[in-house]
């Protein structure tokens, strides 16, 4: 495997970063996670657009798109894959003083992988977690490498037998999983928290709320003990049906959530960059 490290392709083994980066001491970075169709990046432009918010989100140098698209033409060439893979790229403050503080001269790190993905179950199970996901936070929608909380929240999930964790927000609503956005069907409509809940942007998410008709509404993270389906959405999901949250075994699928699967499943095979 080769990546992409700042300005050049590298052999796994030999890929190197300062131990001083911000990325590593202090999670000053973002990054962008995209789903490869047989070597091909799917809503590449989303994704870069997301990446360019979220540095600027963070006062970073912003992205040179140019730059990045050429590595990311040198990464898929390299590392071919057929079936579904993940191109990950990771953007840093560079090499940075000990503490919080940026050496404004540095240059930013860039590093591009492109890894295979292995086939996500139909359905997964969820559960709620305690602490909140704070709306209010500058790191609000910005998906940014400090992602410590996430990382708890899961190992946390996954200690209990869960797939996800879902947070609420400190207003008690409904916000979205550690990797994840969240779909729930109430009375046969789709519906999904509303940015404003402090979830992420997500690429799939944007794009299920144009392709299967959701909408967007504030909801207590009291509504997944009623809701008549919930579903994840993420890049190496897609639309994921959930057949536990907590205790509570969901009943039989919707026709509402099969046919947003159904119809988001049927749009990303007509275009690759919507």
């Amino acid at each position: 495997m080769k990546l992409w490290v700042n300005d050049q392709l590298v052999e796994r083994d030999e890929a190197k970063i300062s131990v001083f980066d911000h990325g590593f001491t202090v999670g000053d970075g973002v990054f962008e996670t995209i789903k490869t169709i047989d070597g091909q990046p799917f809503a590449l432009t989303r994704h870069l657009d997301r990446l360019v918010r979220s540095a600027e989100g963070l006062l970073l140098s912003t992205p040179d798109r140019s730059r990045i698209l050429a590595a990311i033409e040198a990464v898929l060439a390299a590392n071919p894959l057929a079936g579904d893979g993940r191109l990950r790229l990771t953007w840093t403050g560079g090499i940075g003083p000990a503490g919080s503080g940026r050496d404004l001269e540095t240059e930013p790190t860039l590093v591009i992988a492109h890894v295979p993905t292995a086939q996500r179950p139909e359905s997964a199970q969820v559960m709620t977690v305690d602490f909140p996901r704070n709306e209010r936070s500058p790191l609000a929608g910005i998906k940014s490498t400090s992602y410590a909380e996430n990382v708890l929240a899961l190992a946390m999930a996954k200690s209990r037998g869960a797939d996800e964790a879902i947070f609420g927000n400190t207003r008690g609503e409904l916000c979205e999983g550690t990797g994840s956005n969240i779909f729930v069907v109430i009375s046969g409509e789709l519906l999904t928290p509303p940015l404003s809940s402090g979830c992420l942007a997500g690429v799939t998410r944007s794009l299920a709320i144009e392709w299967c008709d959701a909408r967007e509404i504030a909801m207590p993270l009291t509504v997944l003990l009623e809701a008549e389906e919930i579903l994840l959405a993420s890049t190496t999901r897609d639309l994921q049906s959930v057949h536990q949250v907590n205790s509570r075994v969901m009943p039989d699928l919707t026709e509402r959530g099969r046919n947003a699967r159904d119809a988001f499943k049927a749009q990303s095979r007509l275009r690759l960059n919507p």
